[in-house]
């Protein structure tokens, strides 16, 4: 399993070398299964949680 919070075509922005770039996306997204996810963040919501219940 793999996640990250950046889109595939902000990845290269990320790596200093866009041919390593290219080949790490080949390899990750190569027969994978993409989810995008919606909504606020669990972290936050937590955050915001912990606040509140004091």
């Amino acid at each position: 399993m793999f996640t990250t919070q950046y889109p595939f075509d902000q990845w290269h922005d990320l790596f200093p070398y866009p041919t390593l770039a290219d080949a790490i996306l080949d390899q990750v997204i190569h027969q994978s299964h993409v989810l995008h996810l919606k909504g606020e963040s669990m972290r936050k919501l937590r955050a915001k949680k912990k606040l509140t219940d004091r």
